[in-house]
C-alpha cells in the first residue's frame, strides 16, 4: 500500500527478515548438511577429511537390508503410532462431540477440557518417572492392584516383556496427545458455520446424523492436520521411549530417532548413518503426507472444477458454432 508516496510493503519483508535469517541458519542449513553426509563416510570424534563415497548410496544401502536394529525400529515406530493414534482419535472426536452437542449442554466444559489437556504440559520426564514407578518391580502399584485383586500370585516384571513394553509407550503417547488432539477439533468445530446445525435440527436431524453428516465432513482439513502433524510426531518419537526404558527390553521400544541418536553420539559416532537414516525418515514421511494429502482430498471440489472446465468447453463449442 502507497500512501503520500511511501511504500509501507518494504516493512514487510523487514518484519519477516528475522524468521528468513532464523529458518535458513537452524533449519534449512542443517537439513541440507545432513543430506550430504548421508553420502559420506564422516565418522568419529575427531575431525578429518570426509569424502564423497564410491557408492553414494552405500550408508542407504546397509540401513535398509543390512542393519537389523534400523528395520526393527522402523516396525516399532509404525506400530507405536498405529496403536496410540487410532484411540487417541476416537476419543477426541467423542469427546468433541460431547462437548459441542448444543443439546447436551455441558456444564463446566472448561474444567474438563483444562483436566484432559493438562497430560500434554507434563514434561516426559515426570511421566518417565511415573510410569516406572507405577509399574515397579517386585513392589509397585500396579503390582499391588493386581496381587489384591487376586488376578497374580507373584509379582510380575510388567516392563520386561516386550508386548506390555510396548503397549505401556503407547498408551503413555495416546494419554499425552488425546487432550490436545480433542482441543483442536473442539476448535474447528467452532469455526463451522452454526446455520447449518440450525437446519440439520430444523429437518430434524438427530446428534448420530448432525455429526456424521455435517460436523465430520466440514472437519475435513482439520482432520487433515491432526492426521499429519501426529504421523510426523510418531516418526520422530524419542523421548518417552528413550526417558522410560531406552529402548528395551530387546529393542522393542527402540524407535528410529533413538536409533539415529544412538548412531550419531554413541560408539563409533557414525554421522554419515545417522545422517542416511534421517533422510530415508525424511522421505518416508514427505510419501505418507502426500497419500494422506491425497486420500482426504476434496472430492467435490474436484467434481466442481471439472463441471466448471465442461461448462467452459461446452459454452466455447457452442459459441464457435453460432458464428
Amino acid at each position: 500500500m502507497r500512501r503520500k508516496g511511501v511504500n509501507y510493503s518494504k516493512f514487510g519483508y523487514i518484519f519477516t527478515f528475522p524468521f528468513v535469517l532464523a529458518f535458513l541458519i537452524f533449519s534449512l542449513y542443517p537439513i541440507l548438511y545432513t543430506a550430504v553426509i548421508g553420502f559420506t563416510d564422516m565418522q568419529g570424534l575427531i575431525p578429518k577429511p570426509i569424502h564423497i563415497m564410491d557408492n553414494p548410496f552405500q550408508n542407504f544401502k546397509d540401513l535398509l537390508f543390512d542393519n537389523v536394529s534400523f528395520r526393527k525400529s522402523l516396525i516399532n515406530t509404525g506400530l507405536l503410532w498405529i496403536v496410540n493414534f487410532i484411540p487417541q482419535i476416537v476419543l477426541a472426536l467423542l469427546l468433541t462431540a460431547w462437548f459441542t452437542n448444543k443439546r447436551l449442554n455441558i456444564k463446566g466444559q472448561g474444567a474438563f477440557k483444562v483436566l484432559l489437556y493438562m497430560p500434554n504440559i507434563i514434561t516426559a520426564g515426570t511421566i518417565a518417572v511415573l510410569f516406572s514407578t507405577l509399574f515397579a518391580y517386585p513392589m509397585g502399584p500396579i503390582n499391588s492392584i493386581f496381587e489384591m485383586l487376586g488376578w497374580s500370585d507373584a509379582p510380575i516384571f510388567f516392563l520386561q516383556d516386550k508386548t506390555t513394553a510396548r503397549g505401556i509407550v503407547a498408551f503413555i503417547q495416546f494419554w499425552m496427545w488425546y487432550g490436545n488432539t480433542m482441543i483442536i477439533l473442539v476448535a474447528g468445530v467452532m469455526g463451522i458455520n452454526p446455520a447449518l446445525f440450525e437446519s440439520a435440527a430444523i429437518d430434524g436431524a438427530n446428534g448420530f446424523q448432525t455429526f456424521f453428516r455435517i460436523t465430520l465432513p466440514s472437519l475435513r482439513t482439520i482432520l487433515l492436520f491432526t492426521l499429519i502433524t501426529s504421523m510426523i510426531g510418531g516418526l520422530t518419537m524419542f523421548d518417552i521411549p528413550q526417558l522410560f526404558l531406552a529402548g528395551g527390553p530387546d529393542d522393542s521400544t527402540l524407535t528410529t530417532s533413538m536409533f539415529i541418536y544412538g548412531q550419531a553420539f554413541k560408539g563409533s559416532y557414525m554421522y554419515n548413518r545417522a545422517a542416511a537414516a534421517s533422510m530415508i525418515m525424511f522421505v518416508i514421511a514427505a510419501i505418507l503426507s502426500g497419500l494422506v494429502f491425497y486420500l482426504m482430498r476434496d472430492r467435490d471440489a474436484g467434481r466442481m472444477k471439472k463441471a466448471e472446465k465442461n461448462y467452459k468447453k461446452s459454452a466455447k463449442a457452442a459459441a464457435v458454432r453460432e458464428v
